[in-house]
């Protein structure tokens, strides 16, 4: 009879505590004439183990307090991981042209964001890694298969294709050396340096060019000089400033060769923020619609000065194949395109 009692005991307690919070209303009544006639408790006996599991359940549910009813405390916790989306949003970028595209394009499509630099200097692995955690809201880079399958991709050339039409930064003793390159089977004989993390490595390396590389952006001007490798690529845009940010004697900017290969920068966006992405998108879009993105592009980045000082055309231009290039490039929008990729070239 005792073990029997214990089974029920047992049963009843589980019941029990799935109807604890229900004991304020009308049906607590019923529950408690059942459980009575079937264990044949006094009222005033299972008033004590009503007590006393109530208080085990209340104690072990940590959204259910004294303070508060059951429903109350429900609604509260609901409404709690629902959180409002951030008008903040947190960036790497420090680059002039790219972050004030940024702001206009955010500005164009009318979300209210609020940007923030972050002062902490990052590699590409260390941006994207930021990126999925949500530490880093947006980014820009060159595009690879690998970054647009991670984060989320704007797909708006930043630079309409400029950033793929290299320069090369050599030693100033092997200017001859360089000029004398007149097809791809000359250019394979030079070493490029590369920093690994940049998806120019990997396009340099499939096309079958010899490339020496530092994870150390920084290393590479000393080990040009050194002669670890023949030339550094950088694009046309960025070469000047970067040179003379470098300061060395013994370099110079390559005045024959432009290393040319399709492979846009955008601005790359947290998982965590498709909504972000969304916005940038929009801004962009309106931006290359009425032709602000163009007037924005030439004016800041003295496009005109650039022709006129590179003189694309006068050189033997070195064109790559871009392997991993995603399908959803948007080769085909003219308008988001310099005409480079179209030049002959110096023969």
């Amino acid at each position: 009879m005792a073990i029997h009692l214990t089974a029920a005991m047992r049963v009843i307690r589980y019941v029990f505590t799935l109807t604890t919070t229900l004991i304020i209303t009308k049906r607590a009544a019923c529950w408690s004439l059942f459980i009575m006639a079937l264990t044949g408790l006094s009222a005033s006996s299972f008033a004590v183990f009503a007590a006393d599991t109530a208080s085990s359940h209340f104690a072990a549910n940590s959204n259910l307090n004294s303070n508060s009813g059951s429903s109350d405390a429900i609604k509260s916790d609901v409404s709690h991981t629902q959180a409002p989306i951030s008008k903040t949003i947190v960036t790497t970028i420090q680059q002039t042209w790219q972050l004030n595209l940024l702001k206009e394009a955010l500005r164009r499509s009318d979300s209210g964001y609020q940007v923030q630099q972050m002062s902490t200097q990052m590699n590409q692995k260390r941006k994207v890694e930021e990126a999925m955690a949500g530490t880093v809201d947006v980014f820009w880079s060159m595009t690879s298969k690998e970054l647009e399958e991670t984060v989320l991709p704007v797909r708006i050339p930043l630079f309409k294709g400029l950033l793929g039409n290299r320069l090369l930064i050599i030693r100033k003793a092997d200017e001859t050396r360089f000029a004398n390159v007149k097809t791809m089977a000359d250019f394979r004989q030079l070493k490029a340096g590369q920093n690994r993390y940049w998806p120019d490595a990997t396009i340099l390396e499939a096309n079958g060019l010899p490339v020496v590389t530092s994870y150390q952006y920084t290393n590479l001007y000393p080990m040009l000089e050194g002669g670890r490798f023949d030339y550094l690529a950088l694009g046309a845009q960025e070469i000047g400033e970067e040179l003379a940010s470098h300061p060395d004697p013994a370099l110079k900017v390559d005045s024959h060769i432009l290393l040319q290969y399709r492979s846009p920068a955008y601005f790359f966006v947290s998982p965590k923020r498709p909504e972000l992405a969304a916005a940038i998108l929009a801004g962009l879009e309106s931006m290359v619609s009425d032709g602000s993105f163009d007037e924005m592009f030439n004016r800041e980045l003295k496009i005109e000065q650039l022709y006129r000082e590179a003189k694309f055309e006068q050189r033997v231009i070195i064109r790559l194949d871009t392997p991993d290039l995603s399908p959803l490039t948007p080769i085909e929008r003219k308008e988001l395109w310099l005409d480079l990729f179209s030049m002959q070239g110096a023969k």
